[in-house]
């Protein structure tokens, strides 16, 4: 991450989490359940987002898009942190503002969601995304051994390694937790 770099003019560009749920052509069900089924998974970890609530010098942009699985999947478990935490959160529509997405790539590729942590004035802070590091571990070994995007085999290959990361996040909510740990080490350090 290039820690200090500056955000200012993506302040105010975004939509409100609502304005994004609202604005869905895709995947709109699929957001809103995992929005509702959201519960903390403990306590300590609640408290830890409530605790940020005296902080006023925090701002959240969070680079998306509804067609993206693992913004449906993730989004929802970081407005829910934002809000518990009081963070003013906007989502920015990575079409939209590819000169960002750009600085902030995984491996080389356009991930989605990917959440910034700034100051006030824009001056990130910290960042998290796209996916639980747990998940992340399935496209980091995929991309490492198969570097080829032309390959004839790749499409059957990252078909494969989509699966194991969607066994990896599972039916149900417990990946969330995931999300949160890593957020809160994220926010530990700002």
């Amino acid at each position: 991450m290039s820690s200090g770099q500056q955000l200012a003019d993506k302040l105010g560009k975004g939509l409100k989490p609502r304005q994004f749920m609202e604005s869905m052509t895709k995947n709109k069900e699929a957001f809103a359940s995992w929005h509702e089924k959201f519960a903390w998974p403990d306590s300590e970890l609640q408290e830890f987002f409530e605790s940020l609530n005296n902080r006023d010098d925090l701002r959240c942009l969070i680079l998306a898009a509804d067609w993206c699985g693992d913004v449906v999947r993730n989004v929802p478990v970081v407005f829910q942190a934002t809000e518990t935490a009081g963070i003013p959160t906007e989502v920015l529509i990575m079409e939209d503002h590819l000169d960002l997405m750009d600085q902030h790539l995984t491996m080389g590729g356009r991930a989605i969601p990917v959440v910034l942590f700034t100051d006030t004035g824009g001056v990130l802070l910290g960042k998290w995304g796209a996916r639980p590091q747990y998940v992340q571990e399935v496209m980091n070994a995929f991309k490492q051994a198969n570097p080829d995007r032309e390959a004839p085999d790749y499409q059957e290959k990252i078909a494969v390694a989509r699966q194991e990361m969607m066994r990896r996040y599972g039916e149900d909510t417990g990946y969330q937790a995931l999300i949160l740990n890593e957020l809160r080490d994220v926010l530990s350090r700002v």
